[in-house]
């Protein structure tokens, strides 16, 4: 079975914000739409196999199993909706920050 990756608007906005302080960090757009490309590319593997990832522990207080997997400096957070055929990216999480930082309001 193939799944289809979909994106939180949450997730979205976190690579709104990556990519704008890397332009702005690095005056350069390219600089950023490489890191983003590849944060946005590296779901692609789930597609055949989603439970490659490890499971977040840090999430697992919530009724929903989230996994991760990590793209340079960022874990891709994502839950598996196996009934309808898809994996939804929750969050882009710079693990350079304190990890109890995961538990932010969504």
């Amino acid at each position: 079975m193939k799944y289809e990756v979909i994106w939180s608007a949450f997730s979205e906005q976190q690579i709104d914000d990556i990519f704008n302080y890397y332009e702005q960090t690095s005056k350069s757009y390219q600089i950023a739409l490489k890191i983003i490309t590849n944060i946005l590319l590296a779901p692609d593997k789930l597609r055949h196999y989603p439970r490659i990832g490890q499971k977040e522990f840090l999430l697992e207080h919530h009724h929903i199993e989230y996994y991760y997997i990590v793209e340079s400096n960022y874990k891709i957070v994502y839950s598996i909706d196996d009934e309808n055929g898809y994996i939804k990216i929750a969050d882009v999480f710079d693990t350079r920050q304190n990890p109890e930082k995961i538990n932010r309001k969504k």
